[in-house]
């Protein structure tokens, strides 16, 4: 699902955020990418959501060579990818409705089907008759639940999540991390930049470690974790 192959990152000024990472993901697997600050994580994710480009190498999402994809291209692609932020990066002067439902209006899809997708994804997250809410009368955690309800309303094959947990306290986090993974008990790839190695130990899973941006192991969390 997702191919990563002697992929480099360097931004203007030589800053090198990536240096040869080469690692694939299978469809319907779920993985943590962790590392120091700086490390390469978020820039590691920007390219999967081709946010970003790679400097050299590919990346290859669900048999697509991102390289190769045009600008007019990039919004069909980003369909296929739900994506979850440490800030929750919702609407403050829209509802909940309103801020999960915004990729389906982009996408131009019915009200019907708008409405009862949107009440389907609350649900998911637990927070189904709070609709009408504004985002500022939620805690974190519902503020990010939010965010988690917008990412999968579109039905993405795969979920990125960076940082998703930062700002909460560790009840909170598991609890999160917890939603991740019944989304992919369900067949969704997921990967989730965390520092949270304590959590990551809880959780287990398979574990990418980059190390000023270079990836420098990848395998059981409970065995690299010891």
């Amino acid at each position: 699902m997702i191919n990563l192959l002697n992929v480099y990152k360097r931004y203007e000024g030589g800053h090198e955020a990536l240096k040869d990472v080469s690692c694939h993901l299978e469809k319907g697997e779920m993985a943590f990418l962790t590392g120091h600050s700086g490390a390469g994580k978020s820039s590691f994710l920007k390219l999967i959501a081709l946010i970003e480009r790679t400097t050299r190498g590919e990346v290859v999402l669900d048999g697509k060579n991102l390289a190769r994809v045009s600008r007019r291209e990039i919004p069909y692609i980003r369909r296929k990818i739900g994506m979850v932020f440490q800030e929750h990066n919702l609407l403050a002067d829209r509802t909940v409705f309103d801020n999960v439902a915004l990729p389906l209006v982009i996408a131009g899809q019915r009200h019907a089907e708008i409405a009862r997708r949107v009440r389907a994804a609350l649900d998911k997250v637990g927070l189904l008759g709070k609709e009408r809410m504004y985002p500022y009368t939620l805690s974190g955690g519902e503020q990010q639940r939010v965010g988690i309800a917008r990412a999968v309303v579109n039905r993405p094959p795969v979920l990125l999540a960076d940082e998703p947990t930062g700002n909460l306290d560790p009840e909170l986090s598991l609890e999160i991390m917890q939603l991740f993974e019944q989304f992919n008990q369900v067949g969704v790839t997921v990967l989730i930049a965390t520092h949270d190695l304590g959590l990551l130990h809880k959780l287990g899973h398979r574990l990418l470690a980059l190390k000023e941006g270079e990836l420098v192991a990848d395998g059981p969390t409970r065995e690299l974790l010891v």
